[in-house]
């Protein structure tokens, strides 16, 4: 019962932030410099305990041949593992997609965890082409678009895409090290 009536008090959440640096919060957007920050349909998906997708994103990397830590890496790094996610840009879902790379990669909802991998996973693979699976140079144009990396012949000047790729590097290292390492038993 308490459930039922959390949902049905939500609304949309709206923010900007203001030239003073002020954060300003609103369910009715007064001006266009409003952005969607949460959904009505927004369940709290806070994951603590990433593994919640883990079984997923495995059999939805096996079918591509793609690394599911580096997916989960990026997963992190986009959404921190909400499928409810929206960027300022547009970008939903677990991988934030972007509408056009969605359509081009046959996604039919970007806010589904099944679809949102996959069509995430098919670009990935389809930048692993591109780049002859030079991991640096996909993870940035995962995040600048590979329009971006061809021009600058690498990782873009871009402060937000260096940042980014270091992030995902090393939440890569992080799972992969966490992956190696089963629980050990220490002798007293």
């Amino acid at each position: 019962m308490a459930e039922g009536w959390l949902y049905s008090v939500r609304a949309d959440i709206y923010t900007y932030t203001d030239e003073k640096g002020v954060l300003h919060f609103s369910n009715v957007p007064t001006s266009p410099k409003y952005r969607i920050k949460m959904r009505e349909h927004h369940f709290d998906y806070k994951v603590l305990f990433s593994g919640v997708f883990d079984r997923l994103i495995s059999d939805i990397c096996v079918k591509h041949g793609i690394d599911p830590l580096l997916v989960k890496a990026i997963i992190k790094a986009e959404s921190d593992f909400d499928p409810m996610a929206v960027s300022v840009d547009g970008a939903t879902g677990l991988m934030q997609l972007m509408p056009e790379t969605a359509d081009d990669m046959g996604v039919i909802d970007r806010y589904d965890p099944r679809n949102n991998i996959d069509g995430g996973v098919k670009y990935l693979k389809r930048l692993m082409s591109i780049f002859k699976s030079d991991l640096r140079l996909v993870v940035a144009a995962y995040n600048a678009g590979e329009n971006a990396v061809m021009r600058y012949s690498g990782i873009p000047p871009f402060k937000e895409t260096q940042d980014y790729v270091k992030k995902v590097f090393k939440y890569l290292k992080s799972y992969k090290q966490m992956n190696g390492n089963s629980v050990k038993l220490v002798k007293d």
